[in-house]
């Protein structure tokens, strides 16, 4: 059932491969290759594997994070202590104090670093003003950096203790609230969903309906018929990715050396990226992407689900990654080898009709307000078309008054000039009046000039 591009929810790293935690990505640089026990099969030609490439945390701070990571792994120094010091010390930042004995040449990439992630900031900040219609106010850098929790803002030029602590502090948090924050998109995305089903519903007529529903009902069912699902990090879910994946003979099932073929970047350590990746041929059972019935934004979900419950079970200290001794200790587990039945999404809806009712208030709302809003705006738009004509109806008068004033001007009248006639005599005679003078009224002869 699709959506429309504007409601899709697109993951990063290739639909839903996330990264590790800082500290993780420090310790999982330097693991040193464990080596594949091959005594038992016979493993495919071995390849030369190329450096992993970096995988984006999903973070806003991803690059400056990775750049960090970077070159303080070129840092003898800094590189031994990492690795002599316990997890839950890095997570606490004790690790950061070992910064003041980091090389020059690194601490002064570090501040370059810093300063060019405090001036995107700024270009974030007066960009997003300026988006807003606030191009002529003043900005305060210093307050609005205060938003920004993993790096010292009061400090803009140079890269401390107290950049990496919070780098540190930051990563760890944002990324352990990475997943909660993406099943609550699914959520609204399955709600909205479900919300536009509906309203499609509405639109149409009782016969229409009818159809409507009995082709969501169909979907729904050829959804659900596919092939049993193992229960993930079972024992048999890993021997069907070791037969069909692997091409091995199932009977020589080896946890260990599963372990090392599945460790694709040959780090000693099952990362996120790398869990999930089992999951594939599971996920394969479930969803074609060229069938109607199957929703990939689900089985991104699923694959999310699927890792998540692993994790859970096999990481035992926490740090989101599984390491050998996890994976071979899980292996023995009454869980790893009789395991319940998994239930997939379909059988556990990602909403309660609850959360489905508040959701549906919560738009109507968003669209009473969008349209007072549109009454809003056009009453102020007739109310500015308004002003406009009546500022053009005083502009047409004071046009007219301006052009009344100009034919005053040219139309006034100038003194008449007398014209003098002479008589029959050569003398002067009586001035002839302007054409345009009235005759003089009885009893007012004009008066002759006499001779001298």
């Amino acid at each position: 059932m699709n959506i429309e591009p504007s409601r899709r929810m697109w993951w990063s790293g290739g639909h839903c491969h996330r990264c590790l935690v800082l500290v993780s990505l420090l310790i999982c640089s330097e693991a040193v290759p464990i080596s594949v026990d091959k005594t038992k099969v016979k493993l495919p030609e071995e390849k030369v594997q190329e450096p992993p490439q970096s995988v984006d945390t999903g973070l806003h701070y991803d690059r400056y994070l990775r750049e960090v990571i970077d070159f303080l792994e070129k840092d003898q120094h800094f590189r031994e202590k990492l690795h002599n010091t316990d997890m839950e010390d890095i997570k606490q930042g004790k690790l950061a104090k070992e910064l003041d004995f980091v090389s020059h040449h690194v601490r002064t990439k570090l501040d370059e670093l810093k300063r060019q992630e405090v001036s995107r900031l700024r270009t974030l900040i007066k960009a997003k003003q300026d988006l807003e219609g606030g191009k002529d106010m003043a900005v305060d850098h210093q307050a609005l950096l205060k938003q920004f929790e993993y790096l010292n803002h009061m400090n803009p030029h140079t890269f401390e203790v107290e950049d990496l602590d919070r780098l540190i502090r930051s990563a760890t948090s944002d990324l352990e609230n990475y997943d909660k924050e993406r099943h609550e998109e699914f959520k609204r995305y399955e709600m909205m969903k479900e919300h536009e089903r509906r309203e499609h519903l509405k639109t149409l007529d009782e016969e229409g309906r009818k159809k409507e529903e009995e082709h969501y009902e169909e979907m729904k069912k050829k959804h659900a018929d596919h092939p049993k699902i193992n229960h993930p990090g079972s024992q048999d879910q890993l021997k069907e990715v070791w037969e069909e994946a692997d091409g091995l003979d199932p009977d020589d099932f080896d946890p260990k050396t599963f372990f090392n073929l599945h460790d694709t970047n040959g780090d000693g350590f099952f990362d996120e990226q790398e869990l999930e990746a089992l999951f594939t041929k599971e996920l394969e059972k479930i969803y074609d992407p060229t069938n109607e019935e199957d929703d990939m934004v689900e089985m991104e979900e699923e694959r999310l689900r699927m890792r998540e419950h692993v994790m859970n079970e096999v990481d035992s200290n926490k740090d989101r990654l599984v390491s050998l001794d996890e994976f071979l200790v899980a292996t023995k587990k009454k869980e790893f080898l009789e395991p319940e039945s998994w239930e997939t999404l379909e059988q556990n809806q990602a909403y309660t009709e609850e959360e489905m009712r508040e959701f549906e208030e919560h738009l109507a709302r968003e669209e009473k307000d969008l349209n007072q809003k549109s009454v809003d705006l056009q009453k102020q738009k007739e109310e500015l078309e308004r002003q406009q004509e009546q500022l053009n109806a005083q502009k047409l008068e004071l046009q007219q008054a301006v052009e009344h004033m100009e034919r005053l001007k040219t139309q006034k009248v100038e003194p008449p000039v007398e014209v003098q006639v002479l008589d029959s005599d050569g003398g002067n005679a009586a001035p002839v009046p302007p054409s345009n003078s009235q005759p003089l009224p009885p009893g007012h002869l004009q008066e002759t000039p006499t001779h001298s």
